[in-house]
């Protein structure tokens, strides 16, 4: 009988502890590390032989922040995660899952926030959906050809809109039955009783519906009282299950009371993960905002951490269809008629709407997401070659001292989606984001994988964090061992979403990732084109750095060699449905 399925060695091997990295030999035996051995094992008919000379060796990242939840239905592969060495993933983020809401209903809730094409959602979930409850989709999910492991939340607006329905879910003037909110509450239970993780629940006011019944209106979670999260959370803390919030931008105070609900006193802490601690351009000073209120909320007895996306947060938009155009009226006046693109093209040539937006673009002050400076807004792909490379602030100069507004929304009327221009607003200096990649309070993740397809690419944030951190000691300025950026990615997640992955020790499962340090470079910062053709050929935003990774196992069955996938992944189930412990 074959001693070992995999053998890995010769590798640098790092446990996803914290403790320091030894050279290793591994021997993998029925999805799990048999043994790690300081001397060579024997190959005699092991069918695959893993050389990790020279390269690291590391338990699979974890991915605390996606929008796979479609996805994962149709491709359930997660490639685009998986190629660059993410091996659990978490769904349901943003209070959004697909667990009990419509199709119909579901195709509102994602297809605008996240920019999945809403038509895709629905005909997803009409076809693909096979539960009732939170404890079949879990089955349905285990059934499926996994790649990574998939964790969930429940969606606080997924719950809401299945009990009141999405109309009555989203006004004002409705507040749930005591038999409704009684209903969320049984939904919420039976989720943790079936493993969720947690509830997502969402705050954020520029977060808008799609379809037409309830168009722009924000996501149901929003409407609920204090006295209804408060219900919802007393279940989480008497579970030990976590709560992940999106605070309202424009209302610092939600900010703070949904930070402060995880202070116990009396009773238990509330895990509360919080969307999300950055380095905000048009808010430089906020920055100092996020360790601090970790820091008090932790120091009173709470289990606090804010999420943060480890890299500079880079987005790309097709004319105006871009979500943070949500954060102000007359942007948001454009994304609602994204449906009806001749009334769009007259209201942006429309010179009172131009004043309007000229007026809420010259609004410097206040809290928001945008910088609202088109002269750092380069464009990058446009019919017209003569304004490509250049920002629509110097077209507008080009064009006799037009203002950015105007020169932006002319070049939109004339071109349309193919004005493409790309931006970073948020997490731009390397000092601020060392800060928090080392902050106790802080998680890493935030990916939006699966999100904003054609907005951004994060998918290989975890070995652009590994980069940063390897430079950093190289240049004699080190701001955290490597050893401990492996653990942040890894067994300090899963350990505290209650998830049995993020170790790469004696018995555990055998999800690892061989990397090559060398070729952390700057291949890492590059973005490609891939269509996904579970969505009509609609062309992704990828990262692309095949070179430096060598291969990637789940469950010990290699799914991932020099950063291709092997026709294993998405055909053989080699993830599984994690369950919170």
């Amino acid at each position: 009988m074959t001693a070992f399925d995999v053998i890995v060695k010769n590798g640098l091997w790092f446990d996803g502890t914290g403790e320091p990295a030894r050279p290793r030999h591994l021997g993998i035996r029925d999805g799990r590390v048999w043994v790690v051995a300081l001397e060579a094992l024997d190959e005699d008919g092991c069918p695959e032989v893993v050389d990790a000379a020279g390269k690291w060796v590391m338990p699979g990242m974890v991915d605390i922040h996606t929008h796979y939840d479609v996805e994962v239905l149709v491709s359930p592969g997660l490639t685009e995660s998986v190629r660059h060495g993410v091996t659990s993933i978490l769904v349901g983020s943003c209070s959004l899952s697909t667990v009990h809401a419509s199709a119909s209903d579901a195709g509102d809730l994602f297809g605008r926030v996240e920019a999945i094409p809403r038509r895709h959602v629905v005909e997803t979930l009409e076809q693909c959906r096979t539960w009732t409850s939170a404890a079949e989709y879990a089955a349905a999910l285990e059934a499926l050809p996994l790649g990574p492991n998939v964790a969930a939340f429940i969606g606080h607006s997924d719950i809401r809109a299945a009990q009141m329905g999405l109309d009555r879910a989203t006004r004002d003037d409705v507040t749930p039955s005591p038999a409704e909110l009684a209903a969320m509450e049984d939904a919420l239970t039976e989720a943790l009783d079936a493993g969720f993780v947690g509830m997502s629940s969402q705050q954020l006011l520029f977060d808008k519906l799609d379809g037409d019944v309830c168009r722009s209106r924000t996501l149901p979670s929003t409407y609920a009282t204090s006295r209804e999260r408060r219900r919802l959370n007393r279940i989480l803390r008497s579970r030990g299950r976590a709560l992940q919030g999106g605070p309202d931008v424009g209302r610092p105070q939600s900010m703070v009371s949904m930070a402060l609900s995880s202070v116990g006193l009396f009773r238990n802490p509330l895990k509360v993960s919080l969307l999300s601690a950055a380095d905000v351009k048009a808010i430089p000073a906020v920055s100092l905002v996020f360790p601090l209120l970790a820091k008090i909320v932790n120091g009173l007895g709470g289990d606090f951490r804010w999420q943060h996306l480890p890299v500079p947060f880079e987005v790309y938009s097709d004319g105006i269809d871009l979500p943070v155009f949500e954060e102000f009226g007359s942007g948001a006046a454009a994304l609602d008629l994204s449906n009806r693109m001749e009334q769009r093209a007259a209201l942006l040539q429309d010179e009172a709407y131009r004043r309007r937006f000229r007026k809420d673009y010259d609004k410097k002050y206040g809290p928001r997401v945008w910088h609202r400076d088109f002269f750092d807004a380069e464009i990058v792909e446009c019919p017209d070659d003569t304004v490509i490379g250049k920002t629509f602030g110097q077209v507008g100069l080009d064009r006799g001292g037009l203002h950015p507004v105007d020169a932006f929304l002319d070049l939109v009327v004339e071109h349309g989606s193919k004005v493409r221009w790309r931006t970073t607003i948020s997490n731009h200096r390397p000092r601020v984001l060392n800060t928090f990649a080392s902050d106790p309070g802080v998680q890493l993740g935030f990916s939006d994988a699966g999100a904003h397809l054609r907005n951004m690419a994060f998918y290989n944030f975890g070995l652009r964090l590994l980069r940063r951190v390897r430079d950093a000691d190289r240049a004699g300025t080190p701001f955290m061992t490597v050893e401990h950026a492996v653990h942040r990615l890894t067994g300090e997640l899963a350990d505290w979403y209650g998830l049995d992955v993020g170790r790469l020790r004696v018995g555990d499962r055998a999800d690892l990732l061989v990397l090559d340090p060398e070729r952390l470079d700057d291949s890492l910062d590059e973005y490609a084109e891939s269509p996904v053709p579970e969505y009509d050929g609609l062309s992704r935003m990828v990262n692309r750095n095949d070179a430096t990774v060598a291969a990637v196992l789940v469950g010990g069955v290699p799914v991932v060699r020099d950063g291709v996938p092997l026709p294993t992944l998405g055909s053989r189930r080699t993830g599984s449905f994690l369950r919170a412990r």
